[in-house]
């Protein structure tokens, strides 16, 4: 498992744009898992749907992507470099997550050719799933 304290060595992100809390299954190379525990307190919640609070799908894409950049940190060799998203294709999204859900966040490796990186992810929520999106993402020098 990797907690919060080591993801922040590993992703440039800070609050309010750090969105994973932990990796709880990895394979470097292949696969990685990552959990979202979705409060009220959210910082985003005021403003999208007041009064029916739900999670923007956009920032449900960019937690796949975090999740994505820790896997792609942890299969190569990275030090001093950050993990850059290139481009998102077929993202969907199925159902609301809404304030109390823990987001299960996976994420595939399709394809890894040099600093560019493929992969497939997938979120969850009560084993139900809530979006989907693709996502190619290149490793360079900060």
């Amino acid at each position: 498992m990797i907690d919060i304290k080591e993801i922040q060595t590993i992703l440039p992100h800070r609050y309010p744009f750090l969105l994973i809390d932990k990796i709880v299954e990895l394979d470097p190379g292949k696969y990685a898992k990552g959990i979202k525990n979705v409060t009220i307190n959210e910082p985003f919640f005021p403003g999208h749907f007041p009064g029916h609070p739900i999670m923007p799908g956009v920032l449900i894409v960019e937690a796949m992507a975090q999740v994505g950049g820790v896997l792609a940190f942890k299969s190569a060799d990275v030090s001093n470099k950050v993990v850059y998203f290139m481009g998102i294709d077929k993202a969907r999204f199925r159902k609301p997550v809404l304030p109390g859900d823990t987001l299960e966040l996976s994420l595939t490796v399709t394809k890894c050719r040099g600093s560019i990186w493929g992969f497939k992810g997938e979120g969850r929520a009560a084993g139900v799933l809530v979006a989907e999106a693709e996502f190619l993402a290149t490793i360079m020098e900060r």
